[in-house]
């Protein structure tokens, strides 16, 4: 029972994370409909940064640097590159991102190296929170967590409560009137892509120092990424928070299953008991990595326009 809770807990985490990486990414492709496929590469981009100034200005200024870093690279990428493509359409926005993509990862690679780095909690950070049974739960799991839930509040109440957030959902749905108003919507969506990417480099500040950070990050979490974005529904955060946190405990829970396959087709007598040891004693932990495209395919199937996107996309 303790294993299952922790399992549990390591899930929702996990999930909160991918909702600080993905949160980003919906304001992104949700509201601006920029096909982002360098995104991840912010995450990775933010814990490289960070790890770079944890040596001058410490942990906290290492974070602060690498999401600050990231928002700067995020509004350079829109202002000088995304712009004067994205008159021409999706195909050419996801073909440059798909070379930023690859232009982060070996700029990181030539800085770096190929290995990972050694980028972790610091000392003071290293205690227990609190006690599962036997099992004791690391404090800067749960601060990664409550960052994520912090952020969530933060940015819901920045486009629902404030003047900016009027603005910005206005120029999303019509730029040509707020323009007219005597807005600058150029400069409103090179902000709001410099803080998707700053969310994303806020992630990796953080998520780096407790996961492992090398040139393969953005490349883990990419594709998952995405598929966290459709599941929520297009510009939906809060849809974003539910898929990422279905898919973490998804993802966590099923690896602490002792099942195979065939003892579930046996149960259910699509195959004999023979069968079921012989040719398909596969554990059912081996699927991990494919439930959250199963996922998607079922929220496609059945709700296209995500958990909670609008009805009428």
């Amino acid at each position: 029972m303790e294993t299952l809770l922790v399992a549990l807990l390591n899930g929702l985490i996990y999930g909160l994370l991918l909702f600080m990486i993905s949160s980003g990414l919906t304001l992104i492709f949700g509201m601006m409909g920029i096909l982002n496929f360098a995104h991840a590469s912010f995450y990775m981009l933010g814990a490289y940064l960070a790890f770079t100034a944890i040596h001058m200005f410490g942990f906290w200024g290492g974070v602060v640097f690498g999401t600050l870093g990231v928002a700067l690279i995020g509004f350079v990428c829109e202002r000088y590159l995304l712009r004067h493509v994205r008159r021409f359409g999706h195909v050419q926005e996801l073909l440059l991102t798909f070379g930023l993509f690859f232009a982060f990862e070996e700029v990181v690679k030539l800085f770096y190296g190929p290995y990972a780095v050694a980028y972790s909690v610091p000392e003071s950070l290293r205690f227990t929170a609190f006690h599962i049974g036997e099992v004791s739960y690391p404090f800067f799991r749960v601060l990664i967590g409550l960052t994520a839930i912090v952020m969530f509040a933060a940015i819901f109440c920045l486009l629902r409560f404030t003047r900016i957030g009027l603005v910005v959902r206005a120029a999303v749905l019509n730029p040509t009137m707020v323009q007219a108003l005597g807005y600058n919507v150029s400069v409103i969506f090179s902000a709001m892509f410099a803080v998707g990417a700053g969310l994303a480099g806020l992630a990796g500040a953080m998520g780096g120092a407790y996961y492992t950070t090398n040139p393969n990050m953005a490349t883990e979490l990419g594709v998952i990424v995405f598929v966290v974005v459709v599941v929520g529904g297009l510009g939906s955060l809060g849809g974003a928070l539910i898929a990422s946190l279905l898919i973490g405990v998804l993802v966590s829970a099923i690896v602490y299953v002792d099942v195979t396959f065939g003892q579930i087709l046996s149960a259910v007598g699509l195959v004999s008991d023979e069968v079921a040891r012989s040719t398909l004693d596969v554990p059912l932990s081996s699927a991990a990595g494919v439930l959250p495209f199963l996922l998607m395919l079922l929220v496609l199937m059945f709700r296209p326009q995500g958990i909670a996107g609008d009805e009428r996309a």
